[in-house]
C-alpha cells in the first residue's frame, strides 16, 4: 500500500475548512472500498494548556448527527492520482486545536493530523 495522506486547514469567515487529500504514491492502482457514503471523517481536539495533551477533549466531529446512505462504492486511485475529501466546522471558538482526518475505506488505516489556531 502506497497511500499518502495530507490535511489542510483554512480559516474562513464562516468557520474552518478541512481538505483531506489521499494520494497513491505507488506504482500500482489502489482500490478504496467504502461501505457507505461517508468517505472521510474529521475531528477537532482542544490543544489548549488546560487539557491533558495525551487525552485532548474532542470539540467537534464532522459526522456527528449526520446520516449516510448505505451504498457500497469502490474508488480506484491510479498511480500518481489523488482524491480530496472536504469538511467544514462552522462557528468555532477561538483556541488552539488539533484536527484529525480519517479515511473511512474498508481495511485501510489512514489518518493524519494538523494543528491550527482560531484567533479572537
Amino acid at each position: 500500500m502506497a497511500l499518502r495522506a495530507d490535511l489542510g486547514t483554512r480559516t474562513e469567515d464562516e468557520g474552518v475548512r478541512f481538505v483531506f487529500e489521499v494520494a497513491n504514491d505507488g506504482n500500482d492502482p489502489e482500490e478504496l472500498t467504502f461501505r457507505d457514503a461517508e468517505k472521510a471523517d474529521f475531528a477537532v481536539y482542544d490543544k489548549s494548556s488546560e487539557h491533558d495533551s495525551d487525552d485532548p477533549e474532542e470539540r467537534w466531529r464532522w459526522s456527528e448527527g449526520r446520516m449516510f446512505a448505505q451504498v457500497l462504492e469502490i474508488e480506484r486511485l491510479e498511480p500518481g492520482a489523488s482524491s480530496r475529501y472536504e469538511g467544514r466546522w462552522t462557528s468555532p471558538d477561538p483556541g488552539t486545536y488539533l484536527a484529525k482526518a480519517t479515511l473511512r475505506a474498508q481495511d485501510r488505516d489512514l489518518e493524519t493530523t494538523r494543528a491550527f489556531s482560531i484567533e479572537e
